[in-house]
């Protein structure tokens, strides 16, 4: 029997069929259809996961796209990847779904988000402290060998192995929000100007 990938084997007992799954699986498969789903339209998966009691489950999936996610992408990310949830139908349980965008404080979650982010501020917890310390401020200086560099604040450079990060997201860094926004707003000024 083949089984998809991210189940189990399927077993019959009698005439009812009982699925074995584990929470890593539902996990995954939750991905790999949120992934699928996000490429049909046109939008950048940034993470899924299963959370919450095991008898009603959230399904949390958070999406972007240049320029920034609306509300109408949010939305008809929800109902397709709902309808496709609803058929596979490998929850066994009533779940809840919430799709949105990652926000300022977009989470890292993979090696290639610290080399998109090379420069920009983030905050990293680790599992164990290095050198007596837990959790990172500072700047995304790149990758080396499977390991983040990061310019923190109180200790200078640091390499934390990926492998060894628990939590990772952009910090928001104020003053560059207020300058992109006072150039957006003299982009739009200037525009109004000339369209007149």
């Amino acid at each position: 029997m083949r089984c998809p990938v991210g189940f189990r084997p399927l077993f019959l007992l009698g005439e009812r069929a009982v699925e074995t799954m584990d929470e890593g699986s539902v996990a995954e498969r939750v991905r790999h259809l949120a992934e699928q789903t996000a490429i049909d339209h046109g939008l950048e998966l940034v993470h899924a996961e299963v959370a919450g009691p095991e008898g009603h489950p959230i399904v949390r999936v958070f999406i972007d796209k240049p320029g920034g996610v609306t509300h109408e992408d949010c939305s008809e990310m929800s109902n397709h990847l709902g309808t496709v949830l609803d058929v596979e139908d490998f929850i066994h349980s009533a779940y809840t779904l919430e799709v949105s965008s990652p926000g300022l404080e977009r989470g890292l979650y993979q090696l290639a988000d610290y080399e998109r982010f090379a420069g920009r501020t983030a905050k990293i917890k680790t599992r164990t402290p290095l050198d007596g310390q837990r959790n990172f401020h500072g700047r995304i200086a790149g990758m080396a060998d499977d390991s983040v560099i990061l310019d923190d604040r109180t200790s200078g450079r640091v390499r934390i192995p990926f492998a060894d990060i628990a939590k990772a997201n952009l910090e928001v860094d104020v003053d560059e929000e207020f300058r992109h926004a006072g150039e957006r707003e003299a982009t739009d000024r200037h525009l109004m100007k000339h369209s007149s």
